[in-house]
């Protein structure tokens, strides 16, 4: 067996989940769900949203403030009911970019540094003569005490800002937004990304019970019947889950890691880790002296220099030698790949993907089986997020190994792509809250376009 056989077979042994180890992780997960949900010591937290399913009927015009990784978004929404609604404006910006000297996700940035520039992004797009209310989605573990009460338990995804954690949310973004003379925007409601993802599918879908994010990070949540007096919306925190056969390359990762011991399913699977993942993985094949006849470029020598986007476009390494060049040669990189090379870049980024995406699919069967454990209802999952929408082959291999974890009662089973889900589902979580808000704001307009 040739060096390059040996290293593709250890590579197949490092990332491929066997069914075997796939059941085993549902059934982990399932236990560390009801051990989480009755206050147990548990992998996951399964916070309480304070949330529910929205009927369809909301309607008005509502800000959402979107704020889960690497970007703000801001939209403007209007509902019109029956499951419809209207992106009327819509901003995106870079919380960290070099080029216009920030960098609001560093240790050196502070809380009132974050929040008043999430501030200024709402103030671009919400006329000034106008009341809105504001949903907003902030996509980290927090303590939720009440709908609009939301305490960030600590940062993930590499953020450092000074000062945000175990603080108030809503009460750090109403005062930045008082300090801006912005007393037109009114917060009524904060939510998890997964629950706002999921509040977007139920508004139009009345099966969608369970609400993934496959992007930047990972996280899913599920509408819980039992566990409160009323439904409610509950965040697994699942990135957090750390029942899973690693290896090497996780140890590694994890190890230099801001939080070493925490998130480990989500330095598994995510779009914010698997880049490095791959980048680790070929550095070990450069010493191994398989890929590259054993010379490690510049770039690879850097951490979290390969993101997603990297991992999308190896794997068609093999298939496509001129856009593995281009690829090569975008990271000013003048060495030329052998076929064997190609090869070794294929397989390393089709394993990692196909991992996360199992990954993610075995949480959702865990999930199920605790709202339904027989599958006789219909259920949706609604996944929002980059890898989800754009990585090749994700979203199929998710729906497989449901397949493979379900069997025939998979059918009973549909995931749908979410797009702009965390935006979207914001604007509606803050429509559910008219009948609690109205008298708040009576004075000036109930919904934002009257």
């Amino acid at each position: 067996m040739s060096a390059v056989q040996q290293c593709l077979r250890q590579l197949q042994a490092d990332f491929a989940l066997s069914a075997a180890q796939l059941a085993a992780i549902v059934d982990a997960f399932l236990h560390d769900m009801e051990e989480g949900i009755n206050g147990r010591p548990s992998s996951l937290a399964m916070l309480p949203s304070f949330l529910t399913k929205p009927d369809g009927s909301e309607k008005g015009v509502f800000l959402a403030l979107d704020f889960g990784g690497t970007n703000v978004r801001v939209l403007l929404a209007e509902l019109t009911g029956k499951g419809k609604y209207t992106i009327l404006a819509r901003h995106n910006v870079l919380l960290a970019d070099r080029r216009k000297g920030y960098d609001y996700t560093s240790s050196s940035a502070t809380a009132a540094d974050l929040f008043g520039f999430l501030a200024d992004q709402l103030a671009l797009i919400a006329s000034p003569d106008k009341t809105y209310l504001l949903g907003h989605t902030f996509s980290f573990p927090c303590r939720q005490t009440g709908i609009n009460e939301s305490f960030l338990l600590y940062w993930t995804k590499e953020i450092q800002t000074a000062g945000v954690e175990g603080q108030n949310i809503a009460e750090l973004l109403r005062q930045a937004l008082s300090s801006r003379s912005l007393f037109h925007i009114h917060p009524v409601a904060i939510a998890n990304d997964t629950v706002s993802a999921l509040m977007a599918a139920a508004y139009q879908d009345v099966c969608a019970d369970i609400g993934s994010i496959c992007g930047t990070g990972h996280n899913t949540c599920y509408l819980d019947a039992f566990a409160h007096t009323q439904p409610m919306y509950i965040n697994i925190e699942a990135g957090n889950f750390d029942k899973l056969p690693g290896n090497r390359y996780d140890t590694l990762l994890d190890k230099a890691s801001s939080r070493p011991g925490a998130a480990i399913l989500e330095k598994c699977c995510s779009g914010r880790y698997i880049g490095e993942l791959l980048r680790l993985v070929l550095v070990d094949m450069i010493r191994q002296e398989v890929l590259f006849s054993g010379s490690c470029p510049l770039f690879l020598q850097n951490e979290h220099r390969l993101t997603g986007k990297d991992v999308a476009v190896l794997q068609y390494a093999a298939d496509k030698p001129d856009q593995t060049a281009a690829w090569l040669a975008s990271h000013n990189c003048q060495l030329i790949s052998t076929a064997a090379d190609q090869q070794l870049l294929q397989s390393a980024a089709k394993l990692i993907a196909g991992r996360s995406a199992r990954l993610a699919a075995a949480t959702y069967a865990a999930v199920l089986k605790r709202i339904d454990p027989s599958l006789d209802y219909r259920h949706t999952i609604a996944i929002d997020g980059s890898l989800y929408e754009k990585l090749p082959g994700y979203a199929d291999a998710v729906a497989a190994t449901l397949q493979e974890l379900l069997g025939s009662k998979s059918e009973q089973v549909k995931c749908i792509l979410a797009k702009d889900g965390s935006g979207i589902g914001a604007a509606i979580a803050a429509a559910t809250t008219q009948a609690i808000t109205h008298s708040c704001v009576r004075s000036t307009v109930p919904v934002a376009h009257m």
